[in-house]
Formats: C-alpha cells, sequence, structure tokens
C-alpha cells in the first residue's frame, strides 16, 4: 500500500496545476502516510497538518453536524456525511478529499492561490479516479 499512496501523491504533485504538496493522512491514526512536497518543512509542521485534516473531517461538532443532516434527510448509513473540503490561506489553495474506495483516508492538496479551482477539483478527482482502490 505504500507504494501505491506514494505514486498518488506523486501523480497529484506532476498532474495538478499549480501543485506544491500532496499527501495522504490515515483517519483512523491521524497519520501522514505518504508527503512530497517543493519546500521542505519540519516534521511539526506536517504533523499538525494531519491532526488538522482529522478534527476537519471527523472534530466531534463536525461528526454531529453530520448526524444531524443524515438524520434530517432520513439517511442510515456510517458512511461521512463531508467528502470534499477546500480551504483558502493567504497564498495557498487546499483541497481536502476522501478516497472513495477508503473512507478513512484523507488525500490533501495545495496549490498557489492561483490555481484554476475547478482544475484542481478535476484533476485530484481524476488523479484519485485513475489510482483506484488504495
Amino acid at each position: 500500500m505504500t507504494e501505491r499512496l506514494g505514486g498518488l501523491v506523486k501523480a497529484l504533485r506532476t498532474e495538478v496545476p499549480d501543485c506544491v504538496a500532496a499527501g495522504v493522512i490515515d483517519m483512523s491514526t491521524g497519520m501522514l502516510l505518504s508527503v512530497e512536497t517543493v519546500d521542505n518543512h519540519p516534521p511539526e509542521v506536517l504533523d499538525l497538518l494531519a491532526a488538522a485534516t482529522l478534527d476537519l473531517f471527523q472534530g466531534r461538532n463536525v461528526v454531529m453536524i453530520e448526524d444531524i443532516w443524515k438524520e434530517r434527510r432520513g439517511i442510515r448509513s456510517d458512511e461521512h456525511y463531508f467528502q470534499e473540503i477546500l480551504v483558502n490561506s493567504n497564498n495557498l489553495t487546499h483541497l481536502f478529499l476522501r478516497a472513495e474506495s477508503r473512507d478513512d483516508l484523507v488525500v490533501v492538496v495545495v496549490c498557489r492561490k492561483t490555481v484554476n479551482v475547478g482544475m484542481l477539483f478535476a484533476q485530484s478527482r481524476r488523479v484519485l479516479k485513475d489510482t483506484g482502490r488504495l
């Protein structure tokens, strides 16, 4: 699996426009499984990214909101409601996507703020789909 995740991250870095970093985070452990960036970042920063991603998708309040929305819509499933989240910072755009084949894995793609957001979504989804089951 490590080889497949490394290939996925490398493909995201090369095929998503303006991509400066990509990684895969295990939601069951909160660990960063694979990462590739254009800059060197201290391990503490990368660990914080993984922890923040875990909170973003599965923090207590997020899970409560998901459960309320599923209940109101009559959805009876353990599947997570939020599948993709886009975050803009001053200089960067961050896209977080749950892997379809494994909802315990979240892929993060970081691009320059100048990225065409439509292309960011399209290329990230395509690369994830082309990679297949993880």
